[in-house]
């Protein structure tokens, strides 16, 4: 699967563009700020119906301009998928396949698989639990639409349960039967979701380790060979849900809302038994993300059987070059698809891009 071209009007800082790509690497290379990042960020919300940098799509259309446009043309077992995504103002966005639109935008996720490495991806380990769940979450949800909807319901139900806690709290009343209503689907949906969450813990973490123990033993060998892990993190782990909600109702009444259940795990990110938020070295912390987003890469291909999308945005200028030409020979084999690259230098992109001896294609913006 290769995106073929693009059209992009009023997205971010793009008024009106056009790009036909090679199916195998593409760059996009100036100085900073004329939009090199929106470039690979239109080509992620024609994927998953979202920005990668800001999800709050009305904020993505561009100043002073009502809309945004982008629609682009995918080649998959050589047959062409016309996407095409807009939104108006006030509006309710768009998404067609094939001119049809979507009832549910769901249900556009998981065909155009995609991953990015970004010097924004730091935050999944300096930011709280909520970064670590989407990242979880968006991997599961790609290729089992059962756990999307699931997730979806139940983050559905979670805000009626909390708005009902403050209808309580504003009134000064009570209903057992009223809460126990939500409470069960709560505990339908949830446990679903829990299941699975850690059936791919179990799953990714061996992908993840050796994607880790790989960049180091080839790449990073100034890094010492430490334990990394991934622990998942979950309350479910050591009661059932109906036994959460209840021992926490009291509390859940005074802080008027739902203050445990599936929306508050997590997962910790160690080295060495404890998190590398906290004793990660820098070149641990960004061979750690880069093990995880190429270990994504893997799990989301074998769930999907499709090669997904690789984005590498702004690499060069937040990693040593040596660690992005060690990048680039690892998604240099057949187990990769289609690359696109962000960069400030064009002679350096293309100098490091001619070694690979794939075909490539080169914009200057």
């Amino acid at each position: 699967m290769h995106l073929k071209k693009i059209s992009i009007i009023n997205y971010k800082n793009f008024e009106t563009s056009n790009f036909e790509f090679d199916s195998k690497i593409n760059c996009f290379v100036g100085r900073n700020g004329v939009g090199k990042s929106n470039a690979l960020d239109a080509i992620y919300h024609l994927c998953n119906t979202k920005g990668y940098f800001n999800t709050v799509s009305s904020q993505n259309i561009k100043h002073d301009t009502d809309f945004f446009v982008i629609d682009g043309v995918f080649n998959h077992d050589n047959r062409d998928d016309q996407v095409h995504c807009s939104l108006k103002r006030g509006g309710k966005k768009t998404v067609k396949f094939n001119g049809k639109i979507y009832d549910k935008l769901s249900d556009h996720i998981g065909k155009f698989p995609i991953v990015i490495i970004s010097p924004a991806d730091t935050n999944l380990i300096s930011e709280g639990s909520d970064m670590r769940r989407k990242f979880m979450d968006g991997i599961i949800a790609l290729s089992d639409k059962d756990y999307l909807s699931s997730l979806i319901n139940y983050n559905k139900i979670l805000s009626q349960r909390n708005s009902l806690l403050k209808y309580f709290a504003a009134n000064h009343t009570f209903d057992q039967d009223n809460i126990e209503v939500y409470n069960l689907q709560l505990i339908q949906y949830g446990e679903t979701l829990f299941e699975k969450r850690k059936e791919f813990i179990t799953n990714f973490i061996p992908v993840f380790e050796k994607r880790y123990t790989h960049l180091v033993n080839n790449y990073d060998k100034n890094l010492n060979i430490e334990e990394v892990t991934i622990d998942y993190k979950s309350k479910l782990l050591k009661t059932d849900f109906k036994n959460l909600l209840n021992e926490n109702l009291s509390k859940d009444r005074l802080l008027q809302y739902t203050s445990v259940g599936l929306h508050k795990d997590d997962l910790m990110f160690k080295i060495n038994g404890y998190p590398i938020k906290k004793i990660g070295s820098q070149g641990q912390q960004k061979t750690f993300l880069i093990a995880l987003k190429l270990a994504q890469f893997d799990i989301i291909k074998q769930q999907t059987k499709v090669k997904p999308i690789l984005l590498l945005d702004d690499v060069f200028d937040k990693l040593d070059e040596n660690r992005v030409a060690q990048l680039i020979d690892i998604v240099n084999d057949d187990n990769f698809g289609q690359l696109f690259i962000s960069d400030t230098h064009a002679e350096r992109t293309e100098k490091l891009i001619q070694e690979t001896k794939q075909t490539y294609s080169m914009f200057e913006l």
